[in-house]
């Protein structure tokens, strides 16, 4: 059986790294209110359609970012939360390294943070699958 001291500080960095990890992903919704904020991206000056492609981008950002920090405090969506996540954020960091150009110009944000996330997601998917396994065979219900 787990040791409750231990299942406390592992809950704590899991709460904590998911909210970390949302309110970082949520951060592109500022193009809303501020377009200058996507010069960070290596976007000066958009055409008004990428202007409007990028701040809607924003919005599902805002979404998938309050939906991390919704899972910090609710285990129960954590598995759906962190597939979404993965999937996005792995998309992401694909579509950048299978283009040269865009590489070249790639924000620290998706070649650090976003894998940093993977791999943290998967940690929890990981961590998520191994107590389900224990309590199993421990007889506890899930």
């Amino acid at each position: 059986m787990a040791n409750p001291r231990q299942t406390s500080i592992r809950e704590g960095i899991t709460r904590t790294a998911l909210v970390a990890m949302g309110v970082l992903t949520a951060f592109p919704v500022l193009s809303l209110v501020n377009p200058a904020q996507l010069e960070s991206y290596g976007v000066v000056d958009p055409d008004p359609i990428v202007l409007t492609l990028l701040q809607h981008r924003g919005v599902f950002q805002l979404l998938l970012g309050a939906a991390l920090v919704w899972a910090a405090f609710r285990p129960g969506v954590r598995v759906p939360v962190a597939l979404a996540a993965i999937v996005s954020k792995g998309v992401a960091l694909g579509l950048t390294v299978s283009r040269p150009d865009v590489l070249a110009e790639a924000s620290t944000t998706v070649l650090v943070f976003d894998p940093v996330c993977l791999v943290l997601l998967t940690a929890l998917l990981a961590d998520v699958a191994v107590g389900r396994r224990r309590r199993v065979r421990e007889g506890v219900p899930a």
